[in-house]
């Protein structure tokens, strides 16, 4: 699977989509395509939406903005931004006794990150950044101690794990 869905929250799965932000950054988001794919992978719409390539821009700056809001000091304009994106076009879900479907535009992608990241603001959980030092993925701690570490066992906990056991063995 191209995407990682780790850190709980949509918001935060958007800003993950750039991997290693600080050595060799890793753009998952490099075509309109790629969107379109994460948009049904997300589970924020069923089917893929026509995705432009201002579509993209649009969501790439979101995502960055997102990225400032919860680790760094915003930039001026990212709540204006979030909140163009939260007053956009919400995605129309439609259940039936067999199925749920959600049909949007990338809008309405947009509103569901945007709203995300609104009740992320306002649950105020605790929000960590992968202690792998590559990794710059954010996570929302969910854990019943509250000592999560890493965004996710598959990729970088495990990868930590099997190095601090190497290096146990070595020594």
């Amino acid at each position: 699977m191209k995407f990682a869905f780790v850190s709980g929250n949509l918001a935060l799965d958007l800003a993950g989509t750039l991997k290693w932000r600080r050595d060799s950054p890793e753009e998952l988001l490099a075509t309109p395509d790629d969107l379109a794919d994460w948009t049904v992978a997300a589970g924020v719409l069923t089917n893929r939406p026509d995705v432009t390539a201002t579509d993209l821009t649009a969501m790439l700056d979101l995502r960055e903005a997102v990225y400032r809001l919860v680790t760094t000091t915003a930039h001026p304009g990212d709540l204006d931004l979030l909140n163009t994106h939260a007053a956009g076009p919400a995605p129309t879900v439609c259940v039936t006794e067999n199925s749920v479907t959600r049909k949007g535009s990338v809008a309405s992608v947009g509103w569901a990150v945007a709203w995300a990241l609104a009740d992320l603001r306002t649950e105020r959980p605790t929000v960590r950044e992968c202690q792998r030092p590559e990794c710059t993925r954010i996570f929302v701690d969910r854990s019943r101690t509250a000592n999560r570490r890493w965004c996710g066992m598959q990729e970088c906990g495990n990868r930590f794990k099997a190095a601090a056991y190497r290096a146990r063995k070595v020594n």
